[in-house]
């Protein structure tokens, strides 16, 4: 990332999440009650496990923001985990006494195994501990600092679940989300978000929907868990966000990079994303048609609003596909790494399906990628130096 920078820190079962957010503008407002909103959304979800029972997000800020604004300082979070009381002995900072009986069966699929290879512990727990999952509840908190920056200037972010399980939602937003601009694109996003948030999937039709939980339950039942497949729709973006002159200025394979970094994702493909290697060029490329004014228009979207690695004025359409969760209950076989005997891969408290929650930090992400990239092209410390910008250079 060019103008803002985060780091996170914290442990699964550790006290607390710490996020770092730093390069906000100042004078961006930020609202306590939005950011503990999108930490519930993160918790909710058909499929997820025990865990989500215990927390319940709430986030402190701590430092950047007096008054409701950013001040231009670093923007600082913590998100308290009430799980902790039930680990303290575990997971104590301090030496106190005999160290806790160590993990040394990896679970397939999860970093335990390549972890422990790489910073050589002999205790997998070192490993399982950071790598968890949990870790991205801290993400969608700063997710929710950026949006507030998007908001701004009428960009909005929303996500929905296109499969679980190979169970296809038939909403597809690559050829069916419109062009809207300003507080229409605002306006659009919310109708979206407020109906995924409805479905305990985030399926935005009501049979597929079903389906879908049909198959979590099932995969229960079987001691096994289920992916699927997520997709994050951005309206409101305009042209010239990333570069074509660097590799790493794109804006597509920002979003990838950022979006691949979720735990469970596997794949990120933006508008037609693979489906276009199966097609004929004029089946594939958006053609440009004029309008009033010297303005021009596409009849179709299937970029998914990026071409060369800048966006082109379209809704950017991203998808990424997430493996099921490894941890089972009905465990995989694996090594015990003591004696190198057969073993049953450790049991941790686990989600069935953990999609749902995935699109929620998918979100958080792209709004990070996108705040990110708003920066870099309009800069400004202070808000109301990036409107000024913004406004200067944009034709809503």
């Amino acid at each position: 990332m060019r103008r803002l920078r985060y780091f996170t820190a914290g442990e699964s079962h550790g006290k607390a999440l710490v996020g770092i957010l730093e390069g906000m503008p100042a004078q961006v407002p930020v609202r306590r009650e939005e950011i503990d909103r999108q930490l519930r959304r993160r918790q909710a979800g058909y499929g997820r496990g025990g865990r989500m029972a215990i927390e319940q997000d709430r986030v402190e800020i701590v430092a950047g923001v007096r008054a409701g604004y950013t001040t231009g300082a670093p923007v600082a979070l913590i998100v308290a985990n009430r799980d902790w009381q039930n680990w303290q002995e575990v997971m104590a900072v301090e030496a106190c006494g005999q160290r806790p009986e160590p993990v040394t069966v990896p679970r397939p699929g999860h970093a335990d195994l390549a972890g422990a290879l790489k910073y050589g512990h002999a205790d997998l727990r070192d490993v399982i501990e950071r790598a968890s999952a949990r870790e991205t509840a801290m993400r969608v908190a700063l997710g929710a600092i950026a949006g507030e920056l998007l908001e701004q200037v009428a960009i909005g972010v929303v996500s929905h679940v296109t499969a679980i399980a190979g169970h296809w939602s038939r909403w597809q937003a690559t050829d069916e989300t419109p062009a809207a601009a300003g507080r229409r694109a605002l306006q659009w996003c919310r109708r979206v978000w407020a109906q995924a948030d409805k479905s305990p999937v985030r399926c935005l039709d009501p049979e597929d929907e079903k389906r879908m939980i049909a198959a979590i339950d099932e995969a229960r039942e079987a001691g096994d868990s289920v992916g699927g497949v997520l997709e994050v729709v951005a309206v409101g973006v305009p042209p010239g966000l990333g570069s074509y002159v660097h590799w790493d200025r794109r804006l597509d394979g920002r979003l990838a990079m950022a979006v691949m970094s979720i735990p469970g994702i596997k794949s990120v493909e933006i508008g037609l994303g693979s489906k276009a290697a199966d097609l004929r060029g004029s089946q594939v490329h958006d053609e440009i048609s004029p309008r009033p004014r010297r303005r021009l228009a596409r009849a179709s979207n299937r970029a998914g609003g990026i071409e060369g690695g800048v966006s082109n004025g379209q809704p950017i359409v991203l998808r990424a596909a997430m493996k099921p969760i490894p941890t089972l209950a009905r465990p995989l076989r694996s090594v015990d790494l003591r004696d190198g005997k057969p073993e049953a891969a450790l049991r941790e408290r686990a989600d069935v399906c953990a999609v749902p929650a995935a699109a929620v930090v998918a979100e958080a992400m792209v709004k990070l990628v996108l705040a990110d990239a708003i920066l870099e092209k309009f800069g400004g410390d202070s808000l109301p130096e990036l409107l000024a910008a913004y406004e200067r250079a944009t034709v809503r």
